[in-house]
């Protein structure tokens, strides 16, 4: 009987040990632009070895000073391979005959979806914290975000909305169940795709983003290239100009909400300082 109770009492024991019981990663490798940002904010010192090339673009990444530390990889299996590292980390959308050959050879890669609300990075800091062994540095990056969250007032549920539009290049909006959105709405805003029932990363017709006649269109970075790009046209389009009337469009950086992390409150902040200077309409005599 004895026995049988120290045998369930061990039992316990091992259940309630966290995952990296074993030993944290010594050796880790990431492969995705948003792990890499997190790895970097997070990883214990010499933990890290490598980051996506993607870490190092000042339009992508909040971190690029930080990413020349480490060294670049560009996602191919056969150079991660070389590294050898003990941990992975990749997003749901990286390469996957990278991910799946990586997988084949023995490595662990650990795979992590976007995150599309606020309650989504949490999750995901703290699972990547699990990963690391280092628990105790995600809980102050949880705490990180929600102090800069609350930096902004959160907006007044029976307060006027400005509606806004997010126009990006190839006139692609986003609709609900996507963090841009989730933003907007932090932000004191409401999300024009929203609002038309669209859903992800959608494009969205001019004429229709003319018709609604949004209070404040927000783009995102416009990449510079040598000639012309279609990809931008309608930026140009005298219908929007004389939605703007005058005023300029609000752009959010890329790099604050490509990724969910502590930074995302920055595209927050931003937005509710582009709302703070709106107000309804006037309506047009008949």
């Amino acid at each position: 009987m004895a026995i049988a109770a120290l045998i369930s009492a061990a039992a316990l024991v091992v259940a309630s040990l966290p995952l990296h019981a074993e030993a944290p990663p010594r050796r880790v490798v990431s492969m995705n632009l948003c792990t890499d940002q997190m790895a970097m904010l997070m990883a214990a010192p010499g933990q890290l070895h490598s980051v996506s090339h993607l870490a190092r673009d000042p339009k992508s990444s909040v971190l690029p000073d930080e990413a020349r530390r480490f060294v670049v990889n560009h996602g191919l299996a056969e150079e991660i391979f070389m590294m050898q590292p003990d941990l992975v980390l990749a997003g749901t959308f990286t390469s996957r005959a990278s991910v799946a050959m990586l997988k084949r050879l023995g490595f662990r890669v650990e795979q992590f979806p976007p995150a599309y609300s606020f309650d989504e990075i949490r999750e995901q800091i703290r699972r990547l914290g699990n990963l690391l062994g280092r628990e105790k540095r995600a809980e102050e990056l949880v705490e990180e975000l929600d102090r800069r969250l609350a930096a902004t007032p959160a907006p007044d549920e029976t307060a006027w909305r400005p509606l806004a539009a997010l126009h990006f290049a190839n006139s692609y909006t986003v609709g609900s169940g996507t963090l841009s959105s989730e933003v907007v709405q932090r932000a004191g805003l409401e999300n024009l795709g929203t609002r038309l029932g669209l859903s992800g990363t959608i494009r969205l017709p001019l004429e229709i983003l003319v018709v609604s006649a949004p209070d404040l269109i927000v783009g995102g970075t416009r990449y510079e290239s040598s000639a012309p790009a279609l990809a931008y046209q309608t930026f140009e389009h005298p219908a929007l100009s004389a939605i703007l009337q005058g005023r300029p469009m609000t752009a959010v950086p890329d790099r604050y909400w490509v990724c969910g992390a502590p930074f995302t409150a920055e595209a927050v902040r931003i937005l509710a300082d582009a709302a703070a200077q709106l107000s309804p309409r006037k309506p047009v005599a008949p």
